[in-house]
């Protein structure tokens, strides 16, 4: 029988069966297509060696006048912009508070207490892991030093809600008695916000049917109160609350003054420690002491369908930061937050500053732009600053209650004027298609808003309307704030239940692995989910958490070749993803470390160069529908490894045979393809030289073809390989 080439369809197949995409390939990871072909991905190195604090989510760059480049990088501890080679920590400082004297600490102890009475609910509310930053302070004598202290700390424990502990790098000697003398500055920066999207937040929101509140068990005296104070805090092992949750307790006993028909009831916490939390009773305890007796209970709010959940649902949300540019100076606000604004002709030492405040120092009326926002972006050629998401403005009003349905723009070119007047372009319109906006883009054209179920254009219109919106598509859905893409001026976005394109009309896109992929992902975490382009290889990535992943993380991509029009797969732990327009695209990891990709051909993220593990599986063929076992003896590769960077760069090629289309595959032969290049040398190839033809024996009515590669410096791109195959018989 003569040799059989092994030409498969390009791009992966999980829509039917295993042998219903005879000719097509099923599976692989880390693996790309080129003009129809497989090939391995390339690597990723380091951008910067220093790591940044927080899980990245948003990732910006830009070129400033002076020809400097800037990267900007949202994470949910902070927002920094790299430049000079460094991360340069810009995060918004929301309340300051000169004091004298704050600090006290114990011989012998890390934890320094901090006592700060201007802080009121009104202020600045405290919890555990906020940052704050001191400046000014003396030294407290012996070995705690004004170096030691003058620098920026998180939140270890909250006391009460006037003092705090920080943790020191050293511990306290017999010398330290000293307070932090005089005129001592204490900033605190907007709160951290979570890492993973936590589910149960919103109107109606949870499983349907509601949400069922969860019961644990307190351990003896759960509950502990200070004379005088209605603050009362409770200890439970590893809660796992946010501040702003509600809880409701059960079983406890009389103590301190305080009834059981007091202390059993429902109360909003603040977090204290990851085995601490405080609540405020409506009136002060009588003595200091625990209690509470040993079988009181603690239940997690629960929440039925219809009901609002009533606990800050900001502080429950995934922080993700939006990001723009404003001529040379960046724009940016958390999701839920406030806008903040960065001046370029500052230095990268300058923190963002609240736009309300800047609007005050430069003469207008700050108290009225938007205190809230769900995103900021910016109309490059207009020069508008708008808010999608925001509270409306009423004259003589200035909080009034945030709308999610509301778009709210400054005049033009002056992001500091937020009231409409017959002198200048600021204003506002409601959309009503949608409960709430999940985010926007801005294209060549127009902007596109996406609300939770329907598309809108905004257009620019000029005065006196300024904008016009139009609703492009009813009864559509989208994932995330961050699903959507725009490359090529076609915009791309993830669906809940299918992808979508628009490029000019709205239309659902084929996909070759929608079943596979909505199948796998984890929904409760789809606020995770972002979109990124790779414009050198064609690409659309969208990252998302699968539901086997660990601990809710991203472990997983599904990419769309938008010119070969196909689709692939793999594993792949990133945050954020940027391709900037440069030679590399720069993405973020777990390990707090941003990572330039398509950069050589290996894992170089740690100090040890590491492979990248690349593999692509076909389908199952057969000869004749399966009529007789098919005997495999060899095969004849054919491949090249341009972009190797080692001698003799290996794959192994695998068939694997089964019997039935129901039956686990057999014993399968895996022989070594090594090319005779020595690829060190940086030598350009005409030929490829390699292993002409490998031996297998194995036998079976349907075959499965696999190359795979795991070798450090290996890089390859398949071609058509040949096989020997022969009928052997019906049994």
């Amino acid at each position: 029988m003569p040799l059989q080439k092994l030409a498969f369809r390009p791009g992966l197949n999980r829509e039917g069966t295993d042998y219903a995409n005879e000719g097509g390939w099923y599976d692989g990871d880390k693996v790309r297509f080129r003009s129809g072909f497989p090939e391995k991905i390339g690597g990723w190195s380091l951008y910067l060696s220093d790591a940044y604090l927080g899980t990245a989510r948003s990732l910006w760059s830009w070129t400033a006048l002076n020809s400097t480049s800037y990267l900007g990088v949202g994470t949910s501890k902070k927002y920094y912009i790299a430049s000079g080679g460094a991360y340069n920590d810009i995060t918004p400082i929301v309340f300051q508070s000169p004091v004298n004297g704050p600090f006290s600490i114990t011989l012998g102890s890390d934890l320094l207490t901090v006592t700060d009475t201007g802080l009121n609910s009104t202020t600045y509310t405290i919890a555990v892991g906020n940052y704050i930053t001191i400046a000014n302070a003396l030294g407290l004598g012996g070995n705690i030093t004004s170096s030691i202290l003058n620098q920026n700390y998180p939140i270890h424990s909250v006391i009460s809600s006037t003092s705090y502990t920080i943790k020191l790098p050293i511990s306290a000697n017999a010398g330290n008695s000293g307070n932090g003398g005089t005129g001592v500055v204490l900033s605190y920066e907007f709160p951290i916000g979570l890492d993973t999207f936590t589910t149960g937040t919103g109107w109606g929101a949870g499983i349907w049917g509601g949400t069922v509140g969860v019961t644990t068990s307190l351990g003896a005296s759960p509950f502990s109160a200070v004379n005088s104070s209605n603050l009362v805090t409770v200890s439970q092992t590893a809660h796992g609350y946010a501040s702003g949750d509600y809880v409701t307790f059960a079983n406890a006993t009389a103590f301190a003054g305080f009834t059981t028909a007091q202390i059993n009831n429902t109360y909003q916490i603040t977090v204290l420690t990851v085995d601490s939390y405080r609540v405020a009773f409506t009136t002060s305890a009588t003595s200091t002491v625990s209690g509470g007796g040993s079988s009181a209970t603690v239940k997690t709010q629960p929440r039925g369908w219809g009901t609002p959940f009533v606990g800050s649902t900001i502080g429950q949300q995934l922080r993700l930061w939006s990001n723009d540019n404003f001529g040379q100076d960046l724009v940016i606000a958390p999701r839920g937050g406030s806008i903040y604004y960065w001046q370029e002709d500052l230095s990268t030492s300058t923190r963002a500053q609240s736009l309300t405040q800047l609007s005050i120092n430069n003469g207008y009326a700050g108290q009225y732009v938007p205190t809230t926002t769900n995103q900021v972006i910016t109309s490059a050629i207009q020069k508008f600053v708008i808010a999608f998401g925001a509270n409306s403005y009423v004259n003589g009003t200035p909080n009034t209650p945030f709308n999610p349905m509301l778009v709210r723009w400054s005049d033009q070119i002056n992001p500091y004027q937020w009231v409409p007047e017959v002198t200048n372009q600021s204003g506002e319109f409601a959309l009503t298609s949608g409960s709430y906006i999940m985010g926007a883009r801005a294209t060549r054209q127009e902007i596109l808003i996406w609300t939770d179920s329907a598309l809108y254009s905004m257009q620019y219109l000029g005065a006196p309307y300024v904008w016009g919106f139009n609703i492009l598509m009813d009864n559509i859905s989208v994932m995330s704030p961050n699903s959507m893409i725009t490359v090529n001026n076609v915009t791309y976005w993830m669906g809940i239940d299918k992808f979508y394109m628009y490029s000019g009309r709205v239309e659902t896109l084929p996909c070759a692995l929608h079943q596979y992929i909505f199948n796998d992902i984890n929904i409760n975490q789809g606020y995770q989910i972002f979109a990124g382009g790779n414009e050198g290889y064609n690409e659309v990535w969208w990252f998302y958490v699968s539901n086997s992943s660990s601990n809710n993380v991203i472990d997983k991509y599904v990419i769309y070749n938008y010119v070969d029009r196909v689709w692939y797969y793999g594993n792949m732990a990133r945050t954020a993803w940027l391709d900037a327009g440069g030679q590399y695209p720069i993405a973020a990891d777990y390990n707090n470390h941003l990572l330039y990709h398509e950069f050589g051909v290996d894992d170089n993220s740690t100090a040890v160069t590491l492979p990248i593990n690349a593999y692509i599986q076909s389908s199952d063929f057969d000869i004749g529908d399966g009529h007789n076992f098919g005997f495999v003896w060899r095969i004849l590769p054919d491949i090249n490894f341009n972009g190797s960077t080692i001698n003799n760069a290996t794959v192994t090629m695998t068939v694997r045979p089964r019997v039935n289309s129901g039956t686990p595959y057999g014993q399968a032969d895996s022989p070594a393809v090594v090319s005779a290049d020595n690829y060190s040398l940086g030598q350009v190839y005409n030929i490829q030289e390699f292993t002409g033809q490998v031996y297998t024996r194995l036998r079976g009515r349907q075959l499965a073809f696999r190359i795979e590669s795991n070798q450090v410096g290996c890089r390859w791109q398949l071609g058509m390989p040949r096989i020997d195959i022969r009928p052997d018989g019906r049994r």
